[in-house]
């Protein structure tokens, strides 16, 4: 959490931040001074796509789907999926042990973020 947060206020973005753990359980949360109250569930549901989708980075879905016309019509209508950049995995060696969902800057700055604090982990 503390590496997330030292990117974005070096990057001068207010994001939302979540955790959760390898069954998608939230274990930490934080929303800087100033962050949009909508991303507050955004970060959270970008840390349990990832989750959901066995360590499968958010900015990763778009494509993964594309092109299935059955994935492009069902998936964007699951609750919580998100598939635009912000979710990363965190990993312990090749083991899921969690992922970092990032929400409040572009898709560009909610990965960068969320990269930061994964990163931190390993």
């Amino acid at each position: 959490m503390d590496a997330a947060l030292a990117r974005a206020e070096e990057m001068g973005v207010q994001v939302n931040i979540a955790i959760v753990d390898a069954g998608g359980h939230l274990l930490a949360f934080e929303r800087m001074d100033g962050a949009m109250l909508i991303s507050v569930s955004i970060a959270q549901d970008k840390a349990w796509t990832v989750i959901a989708g066995n360590g499968l980075p958010t900015s990763q879905w778009h494509g993964a789907i594309s092109g299935d016309p059955a994935l492009e019509l069902g998936f964007p209508h699951r609750d919580r999926l998100v598939v635009f950049g912000g979710g990363v995995p965190v990993k312990a060696g090749d083991e899921l042990i969690g992922a970092i969902g990032v929400s409040g800057g572009s898709a560009e700055e909610d990965a960068d973020v969320a990269s930061a604090g994964a990163a931190a982990v390993r």
